[in-house]
């Protein structure tokens, strides 16, 4: 039992400390932009386990670099109420159980800043531990950063194909265009391929593009 005591402290403080310096990361990343992100980490190495290429193309630009069309387009597909939310949207997750239930079509209630420290911290594994320490980490993250600094950090370390990370890189590698410069069509068609980037074409999704574009204009974008 003394052992097994020694053990459960000894996890509990790992955890803790784990817990810690992810805080203590988010509170730097007020002012330092990250190098890598927990799924770069986890593509490269699940290139390495399974013998395939890999080129990271990941370019950090300021908000200001990127297009007001890029910024509106991406809000309108992944979280249309990112400014009215204190960094969980209940009222998206109620409706994605809803859906669930009723065995509809599961839809993403995750907001901006759940996505991004998911990104920053724990990669694209699914488990119950992770989401609880995402639950906590969320509200660090709103409280330090502030919303235009979470669009910020989100716009530039999402990923928007294979080894393509950011806006400006995937505005580079799909349109062969800078972040600044890309048009509503095109920001649109990007934001489109959010949900599923390593499966999804910007040229392919033009049911989906239309329907960001309306709610763009909608609420005067």
């Amino acid at each position: 039992m003394p052992r097994l005591k020694t053990l459960v402290r000894t996890a509990l403080l790992a955890i803790v400390g784990l817990w810690l310096c992810a805080a203590l990361s988010l509170v730097a990343m007020r002012w330092i932009d990250p190098p890598t992100t927990a799924v770069q980490v986890e593509r490269h190495v699940q290139a390495i386990l399974h013998g395939t290429p890999y080129q990271k193309r990941y370019a950090f630009v300021p908000i200001s670099q990127i297009s007001p069309n890029f910024q509106h387009a991406v809000i309108s597909a992944e979280d249309a109420r990112f400014y009215m939310h204190h960094g969980f949207d209940w009222h998206a997750i109620q409706l994605a159980a809803q859906e669930d239930m009723e065995g509809g079509r599961m839809r993403g209630g995750s907001t901006l800043t759940q996505q991004l420290v998911k990104n920053l911290f724990f990669g694209t594994n699914r488990s119950f531990l992770r989401k609880g320490a995402e639950f906590t980490l969320v509200p660090v993250a709103e409280l330090v950063l502030g919303k235009r600094r979470i669009l910020e950090l989100y716009l530039n370390v999402v990923e928007w194909g294979p080894g393509v990370y950011g806006a400006e890189a995937a505005c580079r590698y799909h349109d062969k265009i800078s972040a600044r410069a890309i048009g509503r069509q095109q920001a649109a068609q990007l934001a489109a391929i959010l949900p599923a980037p390593l499966k999804r074409k910007p040229e392919r999704m033009a049911h989906y593009s239309a329907v960001i574009l309306k709610r763009m204009h909608q609420v005067g974008w």
